[in-house]
């Protein structure tokens, strides 16, 4: 089943994501390591949704590794941050995000991207 690639650690703000990607079609996994984008993408993910505002997740370096991965470099990276602190939204947009959406913006617009993400093939999945 293809996924969504999660550096998330607020865990009511991960549960909305998941319950949102249950209605896509699409399961939620998790990461913790940066090293391990780029693998986790390979294998069906769809869409990376990252919290620009959790200095605990390494998520500038997640980003970095994935761009530095042919293969998997044009997968689409959504970052969030809570709309009072820009200066996150311009270090996402400096570690190469394509799209950065205030917190209450993503969840608007959540389901469309997971839609869009759900029918992608961007990526090959591996049979």
């Amino acid at each position: 089943m293809p996924y969504v690639l999660a550096l998330v650690t607020d865990l009511m703000f991960l549960s909305r994501i998941r319950e949102a990607a249950r209605g896509a079609g699409l399961e939620v996994r998790t990461l913790r390591r940066a090293a391990d984008l780029p693998t986790a993408a390979r294998e069906g993910g769809r869409l990376v949704l990252l919290d620009a505002e959790d200095a605990r997740l390494p998520w500038s370096e997640a980003v970095a590794a994935l761009r530095a991965e042919p293969d998997v470099a044009e997968l689409s990276v959504v970052a969030f941050y809570s709309h009072v602190h820009n200066e996150h939204a311009q270090a996402a947009q400096a570690a190469g995000c394509d799209r950065i959406l205030a917190r209450g913006a993503l969840m608007r617009e959540l389901p469309r991207l997971l839609a869009a993400a759900a029918e992608s093939t961007v990526l090959r999945e591996k049979p």
